[in-house]
């Protein structure tokens, strides 16, 4: 059961970075339970897709705002450990933010949570001040 319970975790987490690459929001949001527990962390003034999320509806919310707020330039995902129910995925990623004009790179490490064929549980780390950052206006110099 260990083995095959891998297995489909890791199918699950190899469908949501295809389908984040080909921005498929329905293939996206199906991937995710209904009730979940999701957290990225940072300042959700400045971006409000950041924060804690509990229904699979607030998911499609985030990536919404997200492709509406960044305009994507590189991601890789370096790599992709699963065991059992859980996986981690780390990579790195730089983005324009459509806010500023500025790019914003980081570090990732994403980690899921998988039952039932759904993923439950979400926690994405990054470099949360260099979000900052990157989504401030600069100040002008006269």
């Amino acid at each position: 059961m260990l083995q095959t319970q891998t297995i489909q975790t890791r199918e699950i987490i190899n469908n949501f970075y295809k389908a984040l690459v080909g921005k498929e929001l329905e293939t996206i949001t199906q991937l995710f339970a209904e009730t979940i527990d999701w957290d990225i962390p940072g300042n959700e003034e400045l971006a409000p897709w950041l924060g804690k999320r509990t229904k699979r509806n607030e998911v499609k919310d985030f990536f919404k705002l997200l492709w509406q707020s960044i305009e994507p330039i590189s991601a890789q995902i370096d790599h992709i450990l699963v065991e059992d129910d859980f996986a981690i995925a780390t990579g790195h990623f730089s983005s324009k933010m459509n806010r500023s004009g500025q790019v914003y790179s980081s570090m990732f490490s994403a980690h899921f949570t998988v039952k039932d064929s759904q993923i439950v549980r979400y926690r994405l780390q990054e470099d949360s001040h260099a979000l900052v950052e990157a989504l401030m206006l600069p100040i002008p110099i006269y």
